[in-house]
């Protein structure tokens, strides 16, 4: 019950995110003669300090928050991927000094890390989905040297080494379909992970700049009006946290479902 409830979440997002190009530049209008009207049937969710119709900007906020998610995952994983396997398989000198450098990363608060690299770049969700790619890199190369240490000594590996086969091709073609799973895994917590940090950089002035919404700057903004329009508030503060909450679970999902031992147990 609770992965339908996971999985149909997801997919309200997705219909959000793409539901957002309809919408366009209604939801920056500027109405103030309906400042800060209660959820209605004229308002879903009501209005906020300017008028503009929460919805419209809670479904912007699901297209910036998926955007964010669907590029920081992909470069992270593609970079961190390439990185972790070459790593391991080249071994010696190279991955020792690829190890030092993941935990120099490691060593460093990855929110802090990502809100100073924002706050040196300057706010805009392409600084955003930078500052997260460098931050996020690293769990993905941890996790894909460590797969591909306990992989690159396997009889299929050691084959395609007699055979001649390039460095290129044993890590693409030998290598990586063999660590997909795993890393699938480590990219649906990273989409919550990267939901959760564009909101807080958002929230910080950091991230998305008006007119453009996000969760986060819909949480600033409406903080200032909690005791009279709470509705400011909790509409992007509960969307945030059923998002996550759904990639969450689905993540467990796909990783117990992964799980030998869980499944014979089952």
């Amino acid at each position: 019950m609770m992965n339908r409830f996971a999985y149909l979440l997801l997919i309200i997002w997705v219909l959000m995110a793409l539901g957002a190009f309809a919408i366009g530049e209604s939801a920056n209008q500027v109405n103030l003669a309906g400042f800060l009207k209660p959820p209605s049937t004229d308002a879903l969710l009501g209005t906020d300090e300017l008028g503009r119709s929460v919805w419209q900007r809670l479904v912007l906020g699901a297209q910036t928050s998926f955007v964010v998610a669907l590029g920081v995952v992909v470069f992270s994983a593609i970079i961190g991927t390439t990185i972790g396997v070459y790593s391991a398989y080249q071994g010696g000198w190279v991955d020792k000094l690829i190890t030092k450098l993941i935990d120099v990363f490691l060593a460093f608060p990855g929110l802090l890390l990502a809100i100073a690299l924002a706050a040196i770049l300057g706010p805009g969700i392409e600084n955003v989905v930078f500052a997260l790619v460098v931050v996020g890199w690293v769990g993905y190369a941890r996790l894909a040297r460590a797969q591909t240490l306990s992989l690159k000594h396997r009889e299929h590996i050691l084959a395609a080494k007699a055979l001649g086969s390039n460095t290129w091709v044993i890590m693409t073609r030998h290598l990586m379909p063999l660590i997909l799973a795993p890393l699938g895994v480590e990219a649906t917590f990273g989409i919550a992970g990267a939901v959760i940090s564009e909101a807080g950089l958002s929230f910080l002035g950091l991230g998305v700049q008006a007119p453009d919404a996000s969760w986060g700057s819909m949480i600033r903004e409406g903080t200032r009006y909690l005791l009279v329009a709470p509705h400011l508030v909790l509409a992007p503060g509960l969307a945030l946290m059923l998002v996550v909450l759904a990639v969450n679970i689905a993540g467990d999902r796909w990783r117990d479902s992964l799980d030998v031992r869980s499944r014979q147990s089952r």
